[in-house]
């Protein structure tokens, strides 16, 4: 349920009735330059797309610079929170 221009007992009663039947609530406005938007999403689940760190491969440590995991900006992996 989307919600916009109501006031704030119609806002509040609507996401009470949808919060209590497991139903996603927005609502949002604006006025001139300020706005507002809320969301009730209850429980759910989401991905998070986070760029791939790879592993450092086991190498002697017996030169100035310690090899340290590389961040690939290319490869990116999925997280299920």
């Amino acid at each position: 349920v989307c919600l916009t221009g109501c006031s704030r007992e119609i806002l509040v009663q609507i996401d009470r009735i949808c919060h209590r039947n497991g139903v996603k609530f927005f609502a949002g406005d604006v006025f001139g330059y300020h706005g507002f938007m809320f969301a009730d999403l209850g429980e759910h689940d989401f991905v998070e797309e986070k760029p791939k760190v790879a592993k450092p491969t086991p190498a002697v440590e017996d030169g100035p610079e310690v090899k340290k995991a590389k961040v690939d900006s290319a490869e990116t992996t999925m997280v299920k929170k």
